[in-house]
């Protein structure tokens, strides 16, 4: 036999003097931990179960950060916007010296006015004038692009006449503060604005410090108050973004309730009742007709069965009113547009109840 190799001799000698390390290299030759299988590149279960954890999660980290960085960009372009929007110079502004409007009687008066939409070669409005009396209820009619939006939006201030003047109560609009003139002007749309919040809140949008005897005393006045409470928690109710969980005659009722609160001396019913079932269209027909009581109201209306009880009627065709008078006066008329546009709308009513 040859004689031991000197690095045999070397481990065997470190193994007598240290029994741990020679328990270790037993175990590493058993386990496949040994140098060797370093060197062959092997990986254990062990190895790839770490090496896959480690991945995922990782990927779960680097995943959160690309949604962070995605919204964060958003939120940046979200205000770049808005930083935009604020330096938009007002489409109409208080002049330096503007006072505050006190509408008592609510008469409205368009003196001489013209007025054309932005770069519109021809006007709208051309040496317009009419007077609306105290209290009177009138009814602008006429066909879509006729001018009866126009004629209320430009006694909201909405817009700046291009020349004349509209005076209410003989306060020249263009010289008050648009906060204290929209502030006395009551509106009831078609289809009308609410929050996601409490019926009560709703109610009282237009007066927040409103009390709750307030808020409900102008329900019961809009015919909405029983209908509130068969609801589970009555005033204190969420009614949805724009008023979803509302029925269309209840949205309305709740509107005219708003318009109840606010107490406004001039009133704009803009189509209030002309997306209603017959039944809901009664019922709001009477609260509107409590609502304008003592108030100058101005009702725009397609369906004219909702303004032949009016004081007097406005035909509008093209800018000018063409007719002018009560329903009983129009109807006289012959050729005239209210009164083809009412036998038209007459005509339909009776084919839907033959069908």
């Amino acid at each position: 036999m040859g004689q031991p190799h000197a690095a045999d001799m070397e481990a065997r000698h470190s193994e007598r003097h240290d029994p741990g390390l020679h328990d270790g290299i037993h175990a590493g030759r058993h386990s496949g931990h040994g140098p060797g299988h370093v060197a062959a590149g092997l990986a254990t279960p062990g190895d790839i179960t770490f090496v896959l954890a480690m991945f995922f999660v990782l990927q779960g980290y680097l995943r959160n950060v690309g949604q962070d960085i995605r919204n964060l960009q958003r939120a940046v372009n979200d205000m770049e916007e808005l930083v935009l929007l604020d330096k938009m110079p007002l489409g109409i502004e208080d002049r330096p010296n503007a006072t505050p409007i006190a509408i008592g009687d609510g008469e409205i008066v368009f003196d001489r006015v013209t007025f054309q939409y932005g770069a519109h070669p021809t006007p709208l409005y051309e040496d317009f004038s009419v007077t609306i009396k105290p209290g009177e209820r009138v009814g602008l009619v006429g066909h879509s692009g006729s001018g009866k939006t126009t004629f209320v939006k430009l006694i909201q201030r909405l817009h700046d006449v291009t020349s004349g003047v509209i005076r209410i109560d003989g306060q020249d609009i263009a010289g008050v503060r648009q906060s204290s003139l929209r502030g006395q002007i009551a509106i009831v749309q078609q289809e009308p604005i609410l929050f996601h919040r409490t019926l009560a809140e709703n109610i009282a949008y237009g007066r927040p410090n409103a009390s709750r005897r307030e808020i409900e005393q102008a329900a019961k006045q809009a015919s909405a108050h029983n209908f509130i409470m068969d609801l589970p928690k009555g005033y204190e109710t969420m009614v949805g973004e724009r008023g979803v969980k509302l029925s269309g005659g209840e949205r309305q009722r709740v509107a005219i309730a708003r318009a109840f609160l606010a107490d406004a001396p001039v009133l704009i019913l803009d189509e209030a009742t002309s997306s209603l079932d017959s039944e809901s269209e009664v019922q709001i027909q009477q609260a509107m007709e409590r609502l304008m009581t003592g108030r100058t109201t101005l009702v725009i209306a397609h369906r004219l069965s909702t303004v032949r009880a009016l004081d007097r009627l406005l035909v509008f065709d093209k800018g000018n009113i063409v007719e002018e008078g009560d329903h009983q006066a129009l109807i006289r008329l012959n050729n005239g547009i209210y009164r083809r546009l009412f036998e038209r709308q007459a005509l339909e009513l009776t084919k839907g109840l033959v069908a």
